[in-house]
C-alpha cells in the first residue's frame, strides 16, 4: 500500500435529511448529541448580538420601521430551523434584498407606514409561493442561469444603490429625490451646502471605521456588537439625541409579531408580482450558494430543490407574521460557524433571545442612533462590492468584464427590479451568443503526437489529402445551423487539396434539432452535387439516435458514421486510395 500525506476528504450525502423529506429537523433531533447543546446555545446567544442591529438596519433600508426587521428575523429563524436542510445556515433580512423591497413597496405606499408593512408582507408571501412552487417543480437548476460575472455586476449595482439610499441616515439629512442618480446629486448638494448633521456624521464615520477595521484585521469578531454598544453609549452619555438632534430608534413595541394576513388591492398585487419574481430569484440564488458552501465544509450535500422549498416556506411564514422577504445571510452565517454552531438550534436560540428582548426589555435599544444602523448597512454593502473579482475578469477575460459592467449599468439606470430581469436576459443572451457563434476547427495530424489537432493552433499539422476533418464545438440548433453550413462549405472549398470527403468530428456536438437536421439534408445534397461525401465521427449515442429518427442515417449512409476519427481516416484512405502514411504506422521516433 502506498502511503500518502494528502488529507483525506469524504463527501457524505445528507441521506438522513432527505429521508425525513419536508422536516429535516427530525433527522437532526434523532442524531442530536447533548454535547452539541452547549455549543449551539453559546453560538445562538453570540449570534443574537448581531441579529438585532443587522435586522433593524435592513428593515430601515427596506423602507420599514426597524422593529419589523426583528419580526422577520424571529419568524425566519424558527421556520428555517424546522424546514431548512442546511445545518447552520442563518436566514433573515439581507442587504441584497433591501433595495428590491424598497423599490417595490415605497412607490405604492408613499408615506403610509402601515400600508408599507402590508405590502412588504404580501411581497414575502408572493416570493415564498414562487420559491415553494419552484421547489415542487424541481426548478432549482434555474439559478445556474446567472453566470458569476452577471451576478457580480448585479450585486455591485445593488450595493451602490443601497449605500446611496443609506447616506441620508448617515449624514442626518432627509432626501426626497427618487432614483439613484437624482438622490446622489441631492446628497452631494446638501453636503456642499453644509446641511449635514456634524454629530451624526461623526457617529457614522466612527461606526463604519470600526466595522471595516474589524472586517479587515479580525473578520470573525462580532464588530456589529462593538458598534452598537459604542454608538448607544455616546448618544446616552452625552445626550446627543437632544443636544444635537441625533435621531434614535426609540423604545421598541413590546411583544411578539402577530399572525396577520396582509391586505392589498388587486392592482397592487399585480404590481408586486415582478418584484416577487426578482426577489425569489435573488433570495434562492444567495441561499443555495451559502448552503452548499457551508455544507461542503462539513462533508455534506444539500438538495437545491429542498432548499428552494424551504426558503419558500420561510418567506411565507415571514409574510404572515409581519415580516418581509428574507434570504440566506452572508454575514451572519460565518458568525454562527465561528461561534461553534452545530445545528439549527443555534439559530433557534438566537430567535428566542430576540423574542425575550421584545418581551422584557424593549427599551434597551431606545438610544441606538439611526446613524449606526445606516453604517451597519453601508458596511455590509461595501463587503458586497466585488473589486477583486472585477480585477480578475479584467486580467483573465475582458469580455466577461464587459458583461458584468453592462449588467451593473443596467441595474443603476433601470433600477433594481428591472435590473434583475435585465441580468437574467443578459445571461441568456450571453449563452445564446456563445452557442450561436461557437469555436470551430479543421483537424490535422502531428508527427509523434496522438490524436487530431486544430491546424490553426498547430501549423505543423498535416491534413489528409482529400479529407476535411471539421469540428464544431457546440450543439447544432436553429440559431447556428446556417453558420455551421457556411463555415463547413468554406472549409471544404479552401482545403489545400481537392476535397472528396468531409467528416464532422461531432464529439462536442451534444444535440441536433429539427432545423439543423433539415440543414444537414441540404448540406448533404450540396456536397453531393460537388462530388463530396459527408460523414460523421464520434457522435454521442443520444445524438446518433436523433439522426436516425430524422432519416439522416439512410440519407448519408450508415457506413459514413464512424465510432472514431481514426476509423474515418482509414476508410477515406482505403476507399479513395489516398497516398497517406501516418506516423504511427512505422517506427516511432522522437516521442512526446
Amino acid at each position: 500500500m502506498i502511503e500518502s500525506d494528502a488529507p483525506s476528504c469524504t463527501i457524505r450525502p445528507v441521506t438522513q435529511e432527505r429521508r425525513y423529506g419536508w422536516f429535516p429537523v427530525l433527522a437532526s433531533l434523532k442524531n442530536y448529541r447533548w454535547q452539541q447543546f452547549s455549543a449551539d446555545t453559546f453560538a445562538g446567544i453570540a449570534l443574537s448580538a448581531m441579529l438585532v442591529p443587522v435586522g433593524m438596519g435592513y428593515a430601515q433600508a427596506s423602507g420599514l420601521p426597524a422593529i419589523y426587521g426583528l419580526y422577520a428575523t424571529i419568524s425566519a429563524l424558527i421556520a428555517y430551523a424546522v424546514f431548512g436542510p442546511s445545518r447552520i445556515l442563518i436566514v433573515g433580512p439581507d442587504s441584497a434584498l433591501s433595495a428590491l423591497i424598497a423599490a417595490a413597496i415605497l412607490p405604492l405606499a408613499g408615506d403610509n407606514v402601515g400600508h408599507s408593512i402590508a405590502l412588504a408582507g404580501m411581497l414575502a408571501i408572493l416570493s415564498g409561493l414562487l420559491c415553494f412552487t419552484g421547489g415542487i417543480a424541481r426548478f432549482g437548476f434555474l439559478t445556474d442561469l446567472l453566470s458569476m460575472p452577471i451576478r457580480y455586476g448585479y450585486m455591485n449595482g445593488v450595493a451602490v444603490i443601497v449605500i446611496i439610499s443609506q447616506l441620508p441616515g448617515a449624514l442626518g439629512v432627509k432626501s426626497k429625490a427618487d432614483g439613484v442618480f437624482s438622490r446622489a446629486f441631492e446628497i452631494v448638494s446638501m453636503i456642499a451646502n453644509g446641511d449635514a448633521n456634524g454629530a451624526v456624521v461623526i457617529i457614522s464615520v466612527l461606526c463604519l471605521s470600526v466595522l471595516l477595521a474589524f472586517k479587515r484585521w479580525m473578520p470573525r469578531f462580532p464588530a456589529v456588537l462593538v458598534v452598537v454598544a459604542v454608538a448607544t453609549f455616546l448618544v446616552t452619555h452625552f445626550g446627543l439625541a437632544h443636544r444635537f438632534d441625533v435621531e434614535v430608534v426609540g423604545t421598541l413595541p413590546q411583544g411578539l409579531p402577530n399572525f396577520s394576513f396582509p391586505t392589498v388591492s388587486f392592482a397592487e398585487l399585480s404590481t408586486l408580482v415582478p418584484a416577487a419574481i426578482a426577489i425569489s430569484f435573488v433570495s434562492f440564488a444567495d441561499t443555495i450558494v451559502l448552503s452548499r458552501t457551508f455544507a461542503h465544509r462539513k462533508g455534506q450535500t444539500v438538495d437545491a430543490n429542498q432548499e428552494l422549498r424551504a426558503i419558500g416556506i420561510v418567506n411565507i411564514v415571514c409574510g404572515l407574521f409581519q415580516g418581509f422577504p428574507i434570504s440566506g445571510s452572508q454575514s451572519r452565517t460565518p458568525v454562527a460557524e465561528s461561534a461553534g454552531a452545530q445545528t439549527q438550534l443555534a439559530g433557534l436560540v438566537g430567535a428566542i433571545a430576540i423574542a425575550l428582548l421584545l418581551l422584557f426589555a424593549p427599551a434597551l435599544l431606545k438610544s441606538m442612533p439611526i446613524a449606526a444602523l445606516s453604517a451597519i448597512v453601508i458596511g455590509a454593502c461595501v463587503g458586497l462590492i466585488q473589486v477583486a473579482a472585477v480585477q480578475r475578469m479584467y486580467s483573465l477575460r475582458r469580455s466577461e468584464l464587459i458583461n458584468s459592467l453592462v449588467c451593473f449599468l443596467g441595474v443603476m439606470v433601470l433600477g433594481v427590479i428591472p435590473g434583475i430581469f435585465f441580468a437574467v436576459t443578459l445571461a441568456m443572451l450571453e449563452f445564446i451568443w456563445r452557442a450561436w457563434r461557437p469555436y470551430d476547427a479543421i483537424l490535422g495530424r502531428i508527427d509523434s503526437r496522438k490524436g487530431y489537432h486544430d491546424i490553426s493552433r498547430h501549423p505543423e499539422a498535416k491534413c489528409i489529402p482529400g479529407l476535411v476533418l471539421y469540428r464544431w464545438d457546440a450543439p447544432l440548433f436553429f440559431a447556428n445551423a446556417a453558420l455551421f453550413q457556411e463555415r463547413l462549405l468554406r472549409a471544404a472549398s479552401v482545403a489545400s487539396t481537392p476535397t472528396r470527403r468531409v467528416v464532422v468530428t461531432a464529439e462536442p456536438m451534444t444535440d441536433v434539432d429539427l432545423t439543423a437536421a433539415d440543414m444537414l439534408k441540404d448540406l448533404h445534397k450540396t456536397l453531393a452535387a460537388c462530388g463530396i461525401e459527408l460523414g460523421f465521427a464520434e457522435l454521442k449515442g443520444p445524438v446518433k439516435d436523433r439522426l436516425k429518427r430524422y432519416g439522416l442515417f439512410d440519407l448519408v449512409g450508415s457506413d459514413h458514421f464512424y465510432p472514431t476519427i481514426g476509423l474515418a481516416v482509414d476508410d477515406h484512405v482505403r476507399s479513395h486510395r489516398v497516398d497517406w502514411r501516418d506516423w504511427d504506422e512505422g517506427p516511432l521516433t522522437n516521442p512526446s
